[in-house]
């Protein structure tokens, strides 16, 4: 099963269908509110504001896997997010990105764009980028800041 295939929800329950992004490149991120790298939400929602009309989509995805930085409920972290971080860019519900919960999302990404140290997730933030195709271009490290991501999103937007 591709990209296009992949389905996830939103924090209220609505579906977003990835086969709705055919010809944009997306930025798949796993977020945390709670986390020493949340402050990246600022980087994330600063690609979204400059590249939103030249067809980028910046996902959001929640989780609360590592050390529990993620115990707020959908609409307490949408809230958070918003209030905190001025995030407009899309939100999904919380979801597993490791373990036998993984959301089907994230065991196609993990499968398609395995990392050092595999597949597994290795913290929050890990960010995917999947071109105008569906295809996943590259994986990067939670540490990654987003403004370092910016040139590979250009040069994707450009082609």
């Amino acid at each position: 099963m591709g990209f296009y295939n992949q389905e996830i929800k939103t924090p209220t329950g609505e579906l977003i269908k990835m086969q709705d992004f055919k010809g944009k490149v997306v930025l798949i991120v796993n977020t945390a509110t709670q986390c020493g790298l949340t402050p990246q939400f600022d980087g994330l929602e600063k690609l979204h504001q400059e590249f939103k009309g030249t067809g980028l989509v910046v996902l959001g995805t929640p989780c609360n896997q590592f050390g529990g930085q993620e115990p707020l409920s959908n609409g307490e972290m949408t809230e958070s997010c918003k209030i905190n971080h001025g995030v407009t860019f899309q939100l999904t519900e919380k979801i597993d990105v490791n373990g036998s919960n993984t959301h089907p999302l994230f065991k196609y990404l993990r499968n398609e764009l395995s990392s050092l140290l595999g597949s597994k997730i290795k913290w929050n933030f890990t960010k995917f980028l999947i071109d105008q195709n569906g295809n996943p271009i590259k994986r990067f490290a939670p540490t990654t800041k987003p403004d370092k991501i910016k040139h590979y999103i250009k040069e994707l937007l450009s082609k």
